[in-house]
């Protein structure tokens, strides 16, 4: 399926990706925090998180990296690592906090990275592998730059609600509903999945040799 870029959906993608490049830039400074990185660190590090998934993204697609062609991506994901910074810094934050707003990472940014694919005419089975690729990216490089096991490779049901999310919001889209509607009940699903399986602590059958 494709996708006709109408305004209504390019504001769509707009806003979603805004807010993605927000929280997930906010989730690299409280993973770098960990690491009692310097302000130069954890903003390189913010930003690599807020803005990796979706440059990946754009480069399979062979387009321009989204906050190349518009900056205000890269002064939101700047802006967010700065403020975090200097939260973290005034406010008692639990270690684990950070993985509020990874959850919310990851559902807009699938979502977005799905719509955009399918904006950009790819089949409806990579369009929704190009949103998980976008949800979880930025999270494997900030792991890798914390010198620390990617969250997605041992975490509860991360790139999995990801991947099934994706596929949630294509079905809907296929019936017609509404894209804003279609992508803010999906991004709800997917955040509110990933919290459930944490709490739960639902994951996948890891692998091991038998004996």
């Amino acid at each position: 399926m494709t996708l006709h870029p109408t305004t209504e959906l390019l504001n769509s993608l707009y806003w979603i990706t805004l807010f993605a490049v927000i929280v997930s830039s906010a989730s690299g400074v409280l993973k770098a925090g960990f690491r009692q990185y310097d302000l130069f660190g954890v903003i390189i590090i913010g930003i690599t998180t807020g803005l990796g998934g979706g440059s990946l993204r754009d480069m399979l697609l062979g387009r321009d990296a989204f906050w190349i062609v518009d900056q205000a991506f890269f002064i939101a994901s700047l802006g967010s690592a700065i403020i975090m910074f200097i939260l973290a810094r005034n406010i008692t934050i639990s270690p684990r906090f950070f993985l509020i707003p990874d959850a919310a990472g990851l559902a807009t940014f699938s979502v977005a990275g799905t719509l955009a694919s399918l904006m950009l005419g790819a089949p409806w089975l990579v369009a929704s592998f190009m949103g998980v690729m976008t949800g979880i990216m930025g999270g494997i490089f900030r792991d890798i730059l914390c010198n620390a096991s990617p969250v997605v490779f041992q975490s509860p049901l991360y790139g999995t609600v990801s991947w099934l999310g994706s596929l949630f919001f294509i079905g809907l889209l296929q019936l017609d509903i509404d894209a804003t509607i279609a992508a803010i009940s999906t991004g709800i699903v997917i955040f509110v999945s990933r919290l459930l399986a944490l709490h739960f602590d639902i994951s996948l059958p890891k692998f091991r040799f038998k004996g």
